[in-house]
């Protein structure tokens, strides 16, 4: 384009996880734009994230599910859009819908992947990566078919004094005594395949508080609660006290704040896992039927990240729900996971 970017649009991917591994190619734009205002639109869910990182100026929120008889929404995301007077937008989603809204929006330069048949809507379109890589990766080859540089794979993000502060009033309230806890996400919004059992959790929290005289916090979503209930009612009733239950009581940044606060994080392969791997609090990640060689967590630099993995033949599968007996997940021991965690614990720099 003629000129240098002025205002820069860098459109979210929907999910957590995916916006976290998105942070290293947003790094790559604030290096190659080093002037410019770089505004990032990202659905409501996530929209906090880029709250936390440095590299962004601006957050605006889009509400438009994608689905044509959301007229209002629509229009709305537009006209905030236009409003925003870009210079050039770049298009970390693949869908139609993203190159189409920006489009409308009458942003002049609309810069993503020639994907979902929306080449025409494109005015620099970059052809999809022709092997698997890990999506962070795949974010960054986007960046670097514009012909700008990869840098850091570190996902840059800074947890605030006050998310830290508040999520410290949550934890007293629901009963943290100020001892040292071990943060645990057993929920997946992807399915029940990538669950690791809830027995399996209720064991390693129970050991936890014996043997390492740790609490436990359990974390996720509304609907997560009831996983986590079931977990913490595993749990022996003399210990139970010591396992408290944060699902749905947390906004992005106080979880953020509860993850900075924590000794280690055990998580199946979540957004909860991926903003835990930005965070930088050490990481024991659960994969049973997705590829971790193309969604495994980010490690904050210097900090561990251990991915565990039950290798058996019908790994990777990517199914919701397990045809078989669930092997990947049920065959990975708690005693192993329990070592993984107090090894952390003991040696948390990578």
């Amino acid at each position: 384009m003629r000129g240098e970017v002025e205002r820069l649009l860098v459109v979210s991917p929907n999910w957590l996880g995916d916006a976290v591994m998105a942070l290293p190619a947003i790094g790559d734009l604030r290096r190659r734009f080093p002037r410019a205002r770089l505004i990032v639109a990202a659905r409501r869910s996530i929209a906090g994230l880029f709250l936390m990182s440095p590299l962004v100026d601006e957050v605006i929120v889009m509400e438009w599910s994608g689905r044509l008889w959301s007229r209002r929404t629509r229009r709305a995301d537009i006209a905030a859009l236009r409003s925003l007077d870009a210079d050039a937008a770049v298009l970390l989603p693949n869908s139609f819908a993203s190159a189409w809204l920006v489009q409308r929006a009458r942003i002049a330069e609309r810069w993503g992947y020639a994907a979902d048949v929306r080449r025409p809507l494109l005015s620099r379109a970059v052809a999809r990566p022709t092997i698997r890589v890990h999506q962070a990766e795949y974010y960054r080859r986007l960046v670097k078919g514009l012909g700008i540089e990869n840098g850091s794979l570190d996902p840059e993000i800074v947890v605030q004094g006050h998310s830290i502060e508040r999520a410290g009033e949550i934890l007293r309230t629901a009963g943290w005594n100020e001892r040292d806890f071990v943060v645990m996400a057993p929920g997946a919004a992807y399915g029940g395949a990538k669950r690791w059992p809830a027995e399996h959790f209720a064991e390693v929290a129970t050991k936890l508080v014996r043997e390492q005289q740790r609490q436990c916090v359990l974390i996720g979503s509304t609907a997560d609660g009831s996983t986590t209930r079931w977990v913490r009612a595993l749990v022996p009733e003399d210990i139970r006290g010591e396992i408290i239950d944060l699902s749905g009581a947390t906004t992005l940044d106080t979880l953020a704040g509860v993850l900075a606060l924590a000794s280690a994080c055990l998580s199946n392969d979540s957004g909860a896992m991926h903003l835990a791997g930005a965070v930088g609090v050490p990481l024991a990640a659960l994969f049973g039927p997705t590829r971790e060689r193309e969604t495994a967590p980010l490690a904050r630099r210097g900090r561990r990240v251990e991915v565990l993995i039950n290798h058996v033949w019908c790994r990777p599968c990517m199914l919701r729900e397990c045809p078989l007996d669930h092997r990947c997940m049920r065959g990975l021991p708690p005693e192993r996971v329990f070592g993984t965690l107090v090894d952390l614990m003991k040696h948390p720099e990578a």
